[in-house]
């Protein structure tokens, strides 16, 4: 079937073309287009992204010299950098984030059935944000601090195989606290994250929608003890509390018990003190979702180092979300592709392999089935859980 297709071709087969046309409808994304139609547009930036392209020059460059193959690759004429910079600065980005959002429900899909190491068939999202810093004079649409600009990318995700489940792309400023009010929380749900998000008005609302938080109490925290469960010292745990909040208006926000975890961790030495409105777990099942909010710590590390988002090939507001949100669809549809084709070479290996081969015309389920062990590099045990899937 894939017979003298590229690589590249191959990958781009997996993009919902029909529900992407009708995105583009939506925003008339094609409005008085000649050249570089948005399907090219979403090639252009793809291409980019996995054959790790620093600039517009960069992209324009890689692309002529291989001209012979780029009606193959989906492209009906050239690639010239001012007019792929055009389509970034004036086409809506909002095509590009709906494409995303397209891509994280059918990725979502596939990994919904992964086991989670924590041993529960609950949904687990961790929630964080990581800022990208700019330069004040080029992007003063992104204010951060008076001398410099930047960028927060807010995320919610999906512990099973690692799939944002929520992006959203503010300014430095944006505290991330106020992230929680843009989510439509699911009932029966787990949300861990840390005690930036720790207020008790936002988190009794999460509460009333039946989904769970774990997140870290902040310090000092006034509350009176209701009740001590026994726990075995042991095991880290070193007290299990119910809890009421003392003050005035804290107390008001939040007027039911919360749950008190004090954990020493035995691989640090620390002792970490953990709020959650689930009564029923264990204790050590609580600090174990805990630890597993570094996964999205992994996300954005992963990202930042094999995804091109710190390098913008645009300064305007549309033009670096577009290249995020394409950055994401691209991130998102290499996860498809590995489950889909039951792929047993990680996200890292299939982009390596990518980066180098994106113009062969090779069968993709024999090019992506490769032994990491000889491409991986040495990373620690940590990192094992994002970079293995």
């Amino acid at each position: 079937m894939n017979v003298g297709k590229t690589l590249f071709a191959q990958i781009m087969e997996f993009v919902p073309w029909t529900s992407f046309t009708r995105i583009v409808h939506r925003y008339g994304g094609n409005a008085g287009v000649r050249t570089l139609s948005c399907a090219e547009q979403l090639r252009a930036m793809a291409f980019a992204q996995l054959t790790w392209r620093e600039s517009l020059r960069d992209i324009e460059a890689s692309l002529a010299a291989n001209a012979n193959k780029l009606y193959a690759m989906g492209f009906r004429s050239p690639v010239r950098r001012s007019t792929l910079a055009d389509a970034n600065e004036s086409r809506d980005w909002r095509i590009w984030s709906d494409l995303a959002a397209l891509l994280i429900r059918r990725a979502r899909k596939l990994y919904a059935g992964d086991a989670l190491d924590v041993g529960l068939d609950n949904t687990v999202y961790a929630l964080d944000s990581s800022t990208v810093d700019l330069c004040l004079s080029l992007f003063e649409w992104a204010p951060f601090r008076s001398t410099k600009a930047a960028i927060k990318l807010h995320t919610l995700l999906g512990l099973r195989g690692s799939i944002p489940a929520f992006i959203h792309i503010s300014d430095g400023k944006l505290h991330d606290v106020n992230v929680l009010d843009m989510l439509t929380f699911e009932a029966g749900a787990f949300y861990v994250m840390d005690r930036g998000y720790v207020d008790f008005e936002r988190l009794y609302a999460l509460h009333q929608a039946g989904a769970f938080f774990v997140t870290r109490a902040k310090s000092p925290m006034d509350a009176r003890r209701v009740y001590s469960a026994p726990t075995e010292r042991s095991t880290g745990v070193i007290c299990d509390q119910r809890v009421m909040l003392n003050g005035y208006y804290s107390a008001r926000k939040y007027p039911e018990h919360l749950r008190r975890i004090r954990f020493k961790d035995p691989e640090s030495g620390k002792t970490l003190v953990f709020l959650t409105n689930n009564t029923l777990l264990p204790a050590l099942t609580i600090a174990a979702l805990y630890k597993s909010r570094w996964q999205v710590e992994l996300f954005f590390k992963w990202i930042k180092q094999h995804l091109r988002i710190k390098k913008f090939l645009g300064t305007s507001e549309n033009a670096v979300k577009t290249q995020i949100w394409c950055a994401v669809s691209t991130y998102v549809l290499i996860a498809i592709v590995k489950r889909e084709l039951h792929l047993n070479a990680s996200r890292y290996t299939c982009l390596q392999i990518l980066s180098v081969s994106v113009f062969e015309k090779t069968e993709i389920s024999c090019a992506l089935q490769a032994d990491d062990s000889a491409i991986e590099p040495t990373i620690c045990a940590n990192q094992l859980n994002l970079f293995n899937i």
